[in-house]
């Protein structure tokens, strides 16, 4: 092998050899900016906290127009935002009497439970039958973390934890009118309660078990 040649494909090496170095080094020298924008238009805690519990509430029902098209990744990012953001809603007390009749039968009652360390609720949810055969919900000594667009449902589920723990065949009451108080809430004639097990505080736009009561 002639010395030029020797040469040549020494110089290929080391330039093969200093290509691969600097493919593996150049990460350390080079930076790669990335600023992707959030899946969907939450406010930021920061923007939250001068804004209304309404404000945030809005905000939310809004960008839950978005959440149908976000991958997993995607809705875990919106489910932490959704976390800080209850930190940020006031919490809102209610105290209604109970419903003027004489002697009203309690059908059913639960004790209010955390659906984790984020979630968390206590008090009573009592189902009552009045003296003109309608039925009522209670709650007494209530006081759940507050959130956007929480409901009141009646899951057939004895502890649900999930949204697919929740089901199709669960009864909307309504909105929740305060995070904090007694409150009662009518049911309609037409159910049948013993088709029903919980009493579940929800967040309709992300699907969030906030507490449950099971009803024994």
């Amino acid at each position: 092998m002639s010395n030029n040649l020797k040469i040549l494909i020494g110089a290929v090496v080391v330039i093969g050899g200093l290509a691969a170095a600097w493919y593996l080094a150049s990460p350390l020298f080079i930076d790669n900016t990335v600023d992707e924008a959030f899946p969907v238009n939450l406010p930021t805690v920061e923007e939250a906290a001068d804004m209304s519990a309404e404000e945030i509430e809005q905000a939310v029902n809004s960008a839950m127009e978005d959440v149908t098209n976000l991958t997993d990744a995607e809705m875990e990012q919106v489910e932490e935002r959704l976390l800080d953001l209850s930190a940020q809603m006031p919490d809102t007390m209610m105290d209604e009497a109970m419903p003027a009749a004489d002697g009203p039968t309690i059908l059913t009652q639960g004790q209010f439970e955390d659906a984790d360390a984020f979630h968390q609720g206590a008090g009573s949810a009592t189902i009552y039958t009045l003296e003109d055969g309608s039925n009522i919900l209670r709650f007494e000594d209530f006081e759940v973390t507050n959130g956007p667009d929480l409901h009141v449902i009646l899951s057939s589920n004895p502890n649900p934890t999930s949204r697919g723990d929740i089901g199709d065949d669960y009864i909307d009451l309504g909105s929740l009118k305060g995070n904090m108080g007694n409150q009662n809430y009518e049911i309609p004639a037409d159910i049948d309660l013993s088709q029903y097990s919980s009493i579940v505080i929800y967040c309709q736009p992300f699907h969030v078990v906030f507490s449950t009561a099971t009803l024994n």
